[in-house]
């Protein structure tokens, strides 16, 4: 499966503030996000900020996108990420803890 890249042209166009920069499925598993070990499908959603920062919530997929945005578990962890997306150092240094 192939993973959406966050790119540092995308976190600089303010015309971007507060959009979704990708979403998608993962296994709450070592090998897709790691939360709870339930071994459930969650959903996920990258969201850009206000100035240029950006973060990844997640929850199980019983719940839609919207939900998630605003009461999801944000995702600390960056093995976590690096499982569901492309991101370089610098992309990482602007995620929003």
């Amino acid at each position: 499966m192939d993973k959406p890249t966050v790119t540092m042209e995308y976190l600089d166009n303010k015309d971007n503030k507060h959009s979704v920069i990708a979403f998608g499925l993962a296994l709450d598993n070592e090998e897709g996000l790691h939360m709870s070990r339930s071994g459930k499908e969650l959903t996920w959603v990258a969201i850009q900020g206000e100035i240029g920062d950006w973060c990844v919530y997640t929850h199980f997929t019983s719940h839609c996108l919207e939900y998630i945005k605003s009461n999801g578990d944000k995702v600390c962890d960056r093995r976590n990420i690096d499982n569901i997306l492309h991101i370089t150092d610098e992309v990482w240094a602007r995620y929003r803890f």
